[in-house]
């Protein structure tokens, strides 16, 4: 059972999957820090200085201390329950960012690929019996029937 599990952990599709696992998670932490640091603080502020980090509705106040909060932490400190929509505006903005771009480097890397030319005709179906002959045959060996001169 070890040795089917070591070869199917080297196959190269494994090793290139957790590779790209690795490298996606260092790419959606760059991301993340792209949109909290330098696209949500102009928008935030085109919006009238909103930190949308500290967007929340309280659904039920902390025990120790009853609010009004000013932002998210000290909610949370105080044990309140909240809804975190301006969390979850960040991060959708981020899935975006980071889906597309996914999405362009995939269409990227396909059309770097090699095109590959189809296939060379080499055969034709009988008109009579539907059966499969080759190109130049003239008669079908299957019901010999005369077939009509290919022009080439």
């Amino acid at each position: 059972m070890l040795k089917e599990f070591k070869k199917f952990a080297m196959k190269g599709n494994v090793v290139d999957m957790a590779v790209g696992i690795i490298i996606g998670g260092a790419f959606t932490t760059i991301v993340k820090s792209f949109v909290a640091d330098i696209i949500m603080p102009p928008i935030g502020l085109l919006l009238g200085g909103v930190d949308f980090n500290d967007m929340f509705i309280v659904l039920r106040a902390g025990v120790e201390n009853p609010g009004p909060y000013v932002a998210l932490a000290d909610a949370q400190a105080a044990g309140a329950v909240t809804v975190n929509y301006g969390v979850f505006i960040t991060n959708t903005i981020s899935f975006l960012i980071v889906a597309f771009s996914v999405f362009w480097l995939v269409k990227g890397m396909n059309s770097l690929r090699a095109k590959e030319e189809p296939a060379q005709v080499t055969t034709k179906s009988c008109g009579y019996c539907y059966s499969t002959i080759p190109l130049k045959a003239t008669r079908c060996p299957n019901c010999t029937s005369e077939l009509p001169a290919e022009s080439s």
